[in-house]
């Protein structure tokens, strides 16, 4: 008879002798994160990169931007701050979420961490909250960054946005979660390839590229599948104002937001499905 794996303590049975607790899962998956390299330089290119490319965009564009207001021309959007993270943003956040779980696999790190942890679906879960914290936090730095340093250029043309315009506070925040959300699609889709640079050129292609172009698709498929397509859907909460030009196109902001979390959701557990089911 053998003897139990479990003893009784004051609070209740203590874990079974020689099993990590998913905190040591998510204490693991945290220092791998924090001492690869391409981790620090992305976030640097994610904060710095938005935060100047705003800039740049503001200062070249805030006398046509002024012009346009003054036309009281409807594409004219205060959202124009934004666009470093709507460009250089979306891209780090994605890469580095591929990069998470694809690096091992091109280095063979996989073997290693699942002799240390057979629990396959907790080293999932673990990165993706430490990726939803970690670029939470710097996304929502970057869209303040892209917010004042864009609004530089334009408040010198008279034309600046403020915090109590409609929308901008739930833009800025909506900032930070879109690239949070966008981290966790490319641990995703790398989770599913298994390879980065298959991962990355995929992933970039349906949010830059084919989601532009479904909307060449005529008719009532077209704009459908405009709408729900990732990188369409989730940037809507970082968009000011009520863009009521764009109604007939896109969903409204939240509605968005909760249509591409549910996408990536769908996507997260293919993933673990195929996690537990591949070999390493």
């Amino acid at each position: 008879m053998t003897a139990a794996t479990t003893t009784a303590g004051p609070t209740g049975p203590t874990p079974e002798a020689g099993r990590a607790g998913f905190d040591s899962v998510v204490a693991s998956e945290w220092m791998k994160l924090r001492t690869v390299r391409s981790t620090f330089w992305t976030l640097i290119t994610l904060f710095a990169g938005s935060a100047g490319i705003s800039f740049l965009i503001c200062l070249a564009a805030a006398d046509q931007y002024a012009k346009d207001l003054a036309a009281g021309k409807t594409d004219a959007s205060p959202d124009i701050v934004m666009l470093g993270l709507a460009f250089v943003g979306q891209i780090a956040a994605y890469v580095l979420g591929v990069m998470s779980i694809s690096s091992e696999y091109t280095t063979g790190g996989i073997r290693t961490t699942l002799t240390a942890m057979p629990r396959r679906t907790e080293i999932l879960v673990a990165k993706a909250i430490l990726l939803v914290a970690l670029v939470f936090v710097v996304g929502l730095a970057a869209a303040f960054a892209c917010f004042y340093l864009g609004n530089i250029p334009l408040q010198a043309k008279h034309v600046g946005v403020s915090l109590s315009d409609p929308g901008v506070v739930r833009g800025i925040f909506g900032g930070g979660l879109y690239v949070a959300g966008l981290s966790v699609f490319g641990l995703a889709m790398g989770f599913l390839l298994r390879h980065t640079a298959g991962a990355i050129t995929i992933g970039l292609a349906l949010i830059f590229i084919i989601g532009g172009l479904v909307q060449l698709i005529p008719g009532a498929i077209g704009r459908w599948l405009y709408k729900v397509m990732p990188g369409n859907a989730g940037s809507q909460i970082t968009q000011f104002g009520e863009r009521s030009h764009n109604a007939n196109k896109s969903f409204a902001p939240w509605t968005g937001f909760t249509v591409f979390i549910l996408e990536v959701l769908v996507l997260l557990i293919i993933g673990a499905i195929l996690f537990e089911r591949r070999d390493a």
